[in-house]
Protein backbone atom coordinates (compact mmCIF):
# COMPACT_ATOMS: atom_id res chain seq x y z
CA UNK A 1 0.00 0.00 0.00
CA UNK A 2 1.39 3.51 -0.96
CA UNK A 3 -0.52 6.22 0.59
CA UNK A 4 0.49 10.19 0.35
CA UNK A 5 0.08 10.23 4.60
CA UNK A 6 3.10 10.09 6.95
CA UNK A 7 1.17 8.91 9.64
CA UNK A 8 0.18 5.40 9.16
CA UNK A 9 0.04 3.22 12.20
CA UNK A 10 0.05 -0.58 11.42
CA UNK A 11 -1.90 -2.21 13.90
CA UNK A 12 -4.07 -5.53 15.15
CA UNK A 13 -8.28 -4.67 14.89
CA UNK A 14 -9.39 -5.11 18.59
CA UNK A 15 -13.20 -4.15 17.98
CA UNK A 16 -16.01 -3.35 15.43
CA UNK A 17 -18.86 -2.04 16.02
CA UNK A 18 -21.03 -1.74 13.53
CA UNK A 19 -23.94 0.51 12.87
CA UNK A 20 -26.21 0.87 10.57
CA UNK A 21 -24.37 4.04 8.64
CA UNK A 22 -21.68 4.09 10.78
CA UNK A 23 -18.76 1.83 12.42
CA UNK A 24 -16.37 2.34 15.16
CA UNK A 25 -12.78 0.47 14.58
CA UNK A 26 -10.42 0.23 17.12
CA UNK A 27 -6.47 -0.44 16.13
CA UNK A 28 -4.33 -1.62 18.78
CA UNK A 29 -0.81 0.14 17.74
CA UNK A 30 1.39 -0.87 20.62
CA UNK A 31 0.64 -3.04 23.79
CA UNK A 32 -1.91 -1.04 25.59
CA UNK A 33 -2.21 1.67 22.83
CA UNK A 34 -5.47 2.15 21.15
CA UNK A 35 -6.56 4.38 18.84
CA UNK A 36 -10.52 4.32 17.28
CA UNK A 37 -12.11 5.24 14.06
CA UNK A 38 -15.43 6.40 12.95
CA UNK A 39 -15.65 5.08 9.05
CA UNK A 40 -19.20 4.27 7.22
CA UNK A 41 -20.38 0.82 7.41
CA UNK A 42 -20.16 0.66 3.39
CA UNK A 43 -16.32 1.04 3.72
CA UNK A 44 -15.94 -1.03 6.93
CA UNK A 45 -17.78 -3.99 4.28
CA UNK A 46 -15.60 -3.02 1.91
CA UNK A 47 -12.64 -3.78 3.67
CA UNK A 48 -13.46 -6.46 5.15
CA UNK A 49 -12.95 -5.68 8.64
CA UNK A 50 -12.79 -8.02 11.30
CA UNK A 51 -11.55 -8.73 14.77
CA UNK A 52 -8.35 -9.97 14.90
CA UNK A 53 -7.39 -8.62 11.62
CA UNK A 54 -4.13 -6.70 10.54
CA UNK A 55 -5.03 -2.91 9.29
CA UNK A 56 -3.57 0.88 9.40
CA UNK A 57 -4.85 3.79 10.99
CA UNK A 58 -3.73 6.71 8.84
CA UNK A 59 -3.80 10.33 10.49
CA UNK A 60 -3.78 13.10 8.01
CA UNK A 61 -4.54 16.33 9.92
CA UNK A 62 -7.55 15.78 12.14
CA UNK A 63 -8.47 12.60 10.50
CA UNK A 64 -7.78 8.73 11.27
CA UNK A 65 -8.75 6.41 8.43
CA UNK A 66 -8.27 2.65 8.26
CA UNK A 67 -6.43 1.06 5.14
CA UNK A 68 -6.08 -2.99 4.55
CA UNK A 69 -3.29 -4.34 2.02
CA UNK A 70 -5.42 -5.90 -0.89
Amino acid sequence: MKISARNTLPGKIVSVVRGPVSTEVTLEIAPGIQITSSITTHSADALQLKEGGQAYGVIKASSVMIGVDD
